[in-house]
C-alpha cells in the first residue's frame, strides 16, 4: 500500500512508485514499448536493481509508456490538466514546488521545501535514453497527455526553484 495525501478535492500518491515487473539497461529505450530504469543501474536483474539504494529512495524512473500502465489498481497518472488543478490549489505553479517538495533528500543550498501538503515530491533525477542524471537536483513526472507519437507532457520540480515546471518531451526517457 501506498502513501497518499488529500489535496484539494484530489488524491495524490505521496511516495515514489516502485513497481519494477523487470528492468532495463541504459541503451534500451523505446517511445512504444513499456521500460524500467533504476537510477545509476545498468543492467537486466531485477534483485540486483532493488537492491540499489537509489531504488530504495527513489524507486522506478518509466518510459512514458510504462508509466501508462504500472499505477495500482483504483490509481490513474495524473493528466496534465490534474497536476494544473493540483498546482492551483496550492497556490500556483510558481511556488507550488517549494510546497510539495520533500523536506529531505534535495541538494541543499536551493529552494526551501516544505512539503505544506504532504506529497514528499523527491529528486529521483531522470534518465535521458541512455543516462541517467540530476538524482537530488531534479524530480520529473510523467503525465498522461501525449501530444503526438513521440512527446508526451511532463512536471517538472528543481532544487534551486520554487516553481513547478510544465513542459514535454520524448516518451523514451524516464
Amino acid at each position: 500500500m501506498y502513501k497518499w495525501t488529500k489535496i484539494g478535492t484530489q488524491t495524490w500518491m505521496a511516495e515514489n512508485l516502485a513497481y519494477l515487473p523487470s528492468v532495463n539497461d541504459a541503451t534500451d529505450k523505446s517511445t512504444t514499448v513499456a521500460k524500467y530504469y533504476v537510477y545509476n543501474y545498468d543492467g537486466t536483474v531485477v534483485a540486483d536493481a532493488k537492491a540499489s539504494s537509489y531504488y530504495t529512495t527513489y524507486g522506478v524512473l518509466y518510459n512514458w509508456t510504462a508509466a501508462m500502465g504500472v499505477c495500482p489498481t483504483g490509481w490513474h497518472l495524473p493528466s496534465s490538466a490534474e497536476w494544473a488543478t493540483l498546482e492551483a490549489t496550492v497556490g500556483g505553479a510558481g511556488t507550488a514546488g517549494t510546497k510539495l517538495k520533500s523536506v529531505s533528500d534535495w541538494t541543499t543550498g536551493g529552494d526551501t521545501e516544505t512539503d505544506a501538503y504532504g506529497f514528499s515530491a523527491l529528486p529521483s533525477g531522470y534518465y535521458l535514453g541512455s543516462d541517467f542524471i540530476d538524482a537530488l537536483n531534479y524530480g520529473s513526472w510523467w503525465s498522461a497527455t501525449g501530444i503526438d507519437a513521440t512527446n508526451a507532457c511532463y512536471r517538472i520540480m528543481y532544487y534551486y526553484y520554487a516553481n513547478v515546471g510544465s513542459y514535454n518531451d520524448n516518451k523514451n526517457f524516464g
